[in-house]
């Protein structure tokens, strides 16, 4: 087989893959964590021994989920770290956009943090907590990263900005998760409380010299 052939194999078969994420989309947006295999070869118009073969099973396909919004909203961040504005009006858009982001699709965030909701319709033997912790893992990681190269906290900078990073990521996850359950107040009051939890010491630290702004 030559180079041309592959490439062109290897192109369908990525696409072919899209194609199936976005109907396991569209099943988990009805459906939350009560989205099964069979309603999402179903969607798709394909047998669900076909879709084992694309995933291998509920978990390869929540993997794959969980990367797409993942990488969809670590982008959202970024974008709200980088706006041309006042540290403290940054930090409230990038909490502001993570809670945005649950909030209009809380199915989509029910399935990957609560799969267990989904009851027996869901499908069995499915561990959420072997797929849930690794996301905000790596959410914790992302952020200790850009907080290493634009803050200044001195000695053990890295060590910190991993602790702040996951510190960050826990809160906003913890307290999300309870604001979305109970809706107690208004997203911006909670933004703006969460944003007073972080304050003192973010106001405190310096830029980094010669990193972008934080």
């Amino acid at each position: 087989m030559d180079t041309t052939q592959r490439t062109d194999q290897q192109k369908s078969a990525d696409r072919r893959r899209r194609e199936l994420l976005e109907a396991a989309d569209r099943v988990v947006l009805r459906d939350g964590p009560s989205a099964s295999m069979n309603a999402i070869a179903a969607e798709a118009g394909i047998t669900k021994p076909i879709l084992y073969r694309h995933f291998g099973d509920k978990s390869g396909l929540y993997a794959s989920l969980a990367k797409r919004h993942t990488d969809a909203l670590l982008g959202a961040l970024r974008a709200a770290l980088d706006a041309p504005a006042e540290r403290r009006e940054r930090v409230e858009a990038t909490l502001d956009t993570y809670l945005a982001a649950i909030e209009a699709r809380p199915q989509v965030y029910r399935f990957l943090m609560h799969p267990s909701e989904g009851g027996p319709q869901s499908d069995q033997g499915f561990d959420a907590g072997q797929h849930s912790a690794p996301l905000l893992r790596r959410m914790g990681e992302e952020l200790a990263e850009v907080i290493e190269e634009r803050v200044d906290l001195g000695p053990d900078s890295q060590q910190l900005a991993r602790v702040w990073g996951h510190g960050i990521v826990g809160m906003m996850h913890a307290a999300g998760d309870w604001w979305l359950g109970e809706r107690p107040c208004a997203r911006a009051e909670l933004v703006r409380a969460l944003a007073d939890l972080l304050w003192g010491r973010l106001a405190a630290a310096g830029d980094k010299l010669g990193g972008p702004a934080f």
